[in-house]
């Protein structure tokens, strides 16, 4: 066999092998992560969510109440917040925003707190638990202005149709010093929430609550991040933040808790590198005030 004969076979013989292989993966995001979005499920909860933050290098988490659906959010909170001052950051509860004197007493409970963000605050949720409430009625426009007033931004679960896309539009427009963070994407679809994005400086969006255990999903455990979210995301990377969501009791398990945040590194690590460290933990940084 020829001296030429054997160089082609070995060519085409390394081509077959490159087909072979499987494509390259991106590396697990490995830099700085603030937990923008979570909650505790009991007293109890904050000791097992620190110790993995421990184990997986997040910074921050920040713990926001449940809508006032659990009766001991602020006695919880205020207690994970004491115990653990340098990862611990506290949103300020609203149960009701719906009731006339809600804003005076959020502005009041500001005053004492000086928390850095309100909520989670229960807006629109069609299935488990329904609520639909209108972010364009007077008194959420009175909480918005408390926010505005004070730089506080407030977190609001509004998942989106189209009808409640152009209340939510409404209320931006309105206030539009007030800065409204929408938890879970709104639930989407990616084209809703990237109108709202481009025509309201004054909205961030959270990935919290989009890990496989939900859906819609960011990506499966061990999948690809979804095209037309990752797409949305590199578009507008310094609208959104990045967090876990965990509640239910099963989600502090240890071994949850490191596949979830495992998962959260994998995704992160999908965005160019700029994105992700804005996503993981710039922008949390620079909207609580923590830079």
């Amino acid at each position: 066999m020829s001296r030429a004969v054997r160089l082609r076979l070995a060519l085409v013989a390394a081509a077959l092998v490159c087909l072979a292989a499987p494509p390259a993966t991106a590396a697990d995001y490995a830099g700085l992560l603030i937990d923008a979005h979570s909650h505790l499920s009991s007293a109890r909860a904050a000791d097992a969510y620190v110790e993995a933050m421990k184990r997986h290098n997040v910074s921050r988490v920040v713990l926001l109440a449940v809508g006032g659906e659990q009766k001991d959010d602020a006695a919880w909170l205020a207690a994970a917040a004491r115990k653990y001052p340098d990862r611990v950051i506290v949103a300020q509860p609203l149960p009701d925003p719906t009731d006339d004197g809600a804003a005076a007493r959020l502005d009041a409970a500001l005053e004492k707190s000086r928390a850095r963000i309100v909520g989670e605050v229960h807006m629109r949720q069609v299935g488990r638990k329904s609520f639909d409430r209108d972010p364009s009625g007077p008194a959420f426009g009175r909480i918005l202005e408390v926010c505005a007033r004070r730089g506080v931004p407030i977190v609001i679960h509004y998942e989106l149709t189209d009808a409640a896309a152009a209340a939510l539009e409404r209320a931006l427009g309105a206030h539009r010093k007030a800065t409204v963070i929408l938890a879970h994407a709104g639930e989407g679809p990616p084209a809703r929430v990237e109108g709202l994005l481009a025509r309201h400086p004054n909205l961030v969006v959270d990935l919290s609550g989009m890990h496989f255990q939900r859906k819609p999903a960011l990506a499966p455990e061990t999948g690809p991040l979804d095209p037309a979210w990752k797409a949305l995301v590199e578009r507008h990377p310094e609208r959104f933040l990045m967090g876990v969501d965990v509640w239910s009791p099963r989600l502090f398990e240890p071994a949850m808790l490191d596949r979830l945040l495992r998962w959260t590194r994998r995704v992160l690590g999908e965005l160019p590198p700029e994105v992700a460290e804005r996503v993981a933990h710039r922008n949390a940084a620079s909207l609580f005030r923590l830079e």
